[in-house]
């Protein structure tokens, strides 16, 4: 039992360490979360259909949202293992190359759902269901998306910057421009929506605008605090402030000039490239398995959102553990303490597990209160209810994997996690979706729960990897 405890069980140091990362992007994404889950009850009491165009929209903006996350991933692995070896100028550089690339990726974008927009959001409409609900769900998935596209530039360069600020292990700053963008959405759709004090009554649009106004608010506080100017003259940053702030010298003079090194840029495009590829395919992944989902109507689509909502609240700590994995594993293996990495990884790898055992059951124990607070149909609440409750089953084994993930990242083994996430997805989880949707007769829950369960197999393959350390590595030194 000691040796177990040794093994897997850190101490009151090692937690504190850990916390002091976790609980700033639990509370920021949990918050997120939290209105995210307001905003949908609202767009709910609408109608359906509104809350359903708005999902279908939202699915679109999932791709884009994981895609930008992808494009600054594989420079976050060189800035974190940089930070750790004290090399302010090599997360400069990195920093730089998240800005220039997710720039790009939104102006592409951009042209794509302004071109294409309206036949994606066909993908999810199906002849079962009724002339006028399909046409109602096109007509608020449009208009939803529309004004959304507004918010894409912000929303890109506020993550480049909020990325690079926890490479240095800041993440502070993030979860409060976080929880202030959210409340200022949150407010903002209470007056939009409904027309509350004196406001235009804007329904799914007024929605759209508060989350665009949000994304502007936090990208402004970000850019205030971190290049807030010490002197008036050179902009430069006093040393009380370097030592108070460990990222302010990453980004003195980050825009004197936007040149990176030829060789770090290869290094990143080669690292990074697998890492963009298995966000964009794997967010592409999803965004197809619910239309799969969707072909069992449009109370799926309803219900979907309405758990997927809840999940995303419940799993704001495991997701925030794969980050801390790459921060404090990442920086281990760039100051080259390799044991030290492998014995941290394992610790907090069993924390992230243990700890979603009892939020699952938490997740379990709430699930049929929860769809209840919906204006929607009685049919609605039920699949909602039994789809989270599925997903709180899984809750455990997606932590593991998540953490699995994060561990082969902070090595810089971007073509592994390549494999492990979005081709698996491709390869099992499509193909296993596709043929329940068509070739069986199977319930949305069913369908749902075979779907997540296979995920067994990378359980299994993360094991074997981390235990074979294929992914202790520094590619910085």
């Amino acid at each position: 039992m000691k040796q177990f405890a040794k093994k897997f069980i850190g101490d009151k140091a090692f937690y504190k360490m850990v916390l002091l990362i976790v609980i700033p992007i639990i509370i920021q994404n949990g918050i997120t979360n939290f209105v995210s889950l307001l905003d949908n009850i609202m767009v709910g009491r609408i109608g359906t259909e509104q809350m359903s165009g708005v999902a279908i929209a939202n699915q679109l903006m999932f791709v884009f949202n994981i895609t930008i996350f992808g494009a600054i991933s594989g420079a976050s692995i060189f800035g974190a293992q940089f930070f750790g070896l004290g090399d302010y100028d090599g997360v400069r550089h990195a920093f730089r190359f998240k800005l220039i690339l997710s720039v790009a990726i939104t102006l592409l974008a951009i042209g794509i759902f302004m071109v294409w927009g309206e036949q994606l959001i066909l993908y999810y409409l199906h002849e079962q269901d009724s002339a006028l609900s399909i046409e109602a769900t096109l007509e608020y998935g449009r208009k939803y998306l529309n004004v959304m596209l507004v918010g894409l530039l912000p929303y890109a360069i506020s993550q480049s910057y909020a990325s690079t600020l926890r490479d240095c292990g800041e993440t502070a700053l993030p979860m409060k421009a976080g929880i202030a963008a959210v409340l200022v959405n949150l407010v903002l759709n209470y007056i939009l929506i409904f027309g509350n004090f004196g406001a235009p009554k804007l329904g799914i649009e007024g929605a759209a605008i508060a989350t665009v106004t949000s994304r502007f608010v936090e990208l402004l506080i970000i850019l205030v605090v971190v290049h807030r100017k010490q002197n008036a003259n050179e902009g430069a940053v006093s040393e009380k402030s370097i030592a108070a702030k460990a990222y302010a010298p990453v980004f003195q003079g980050a825009y004197r000039s936007l040149r990176i090194p030829g060789s770090l840029v290869k290094k990143i495009i080669l690292t990074g490239t697998p890492l963009l590829l298995n966000e964009a395919l794997w967010a592409l992944g999803k965004a197809l398995m619910n239309q799969c989902y969707s072909v069992r109507g449009l109370e799926v689509v309803a219900a979907m959102n309405i758990s997927t909502t809840i999940e995303n609240l419940f799993n704001v700590f495991f997701i925030a553990m794969g980050s801390a994995i790459a921060i404090v594993v990442g920086q281990q293996l760039g100051a080259g303490h390799t044991e030290e990495a492998v014995d941290t990884d394992r610790k907090m790898i069993f924390f992230s597990v243990v700890s979603c055992l009892v939020v699952g059951g938490a997740l379990i124990a709430v699930a049929p209160l929860i769809p209840k607070i919906y204006n929607t149909e009685e049919l609605v609440r039920e699949i909602a209810t039994d789809l989270i409750i599925v997903s709180a089953c899984c809750m455990p084994m997606n932590a593991f994997n998540h953490a699995s993930y994060f561990t082969m990242r902070s090595g810089g083994k971007t073509f592994i996690t390549f494999l492990f996430d979005s081709v698996f997805v491709w390869v099992v989880n499509i193909p296993l979706a596709y043929a329940l949707a068509h070739y069986t007769g199977l319930s949305i829950v069913w369908m749902y729960a075979l779907c997540l369960g296979v995920d067994v197999i990378k359980c299994v393959i993360g094991f074997i990897l981390i235990k074979k350390r294929v992914w202790v590595k520094n590619i910085v030194a």
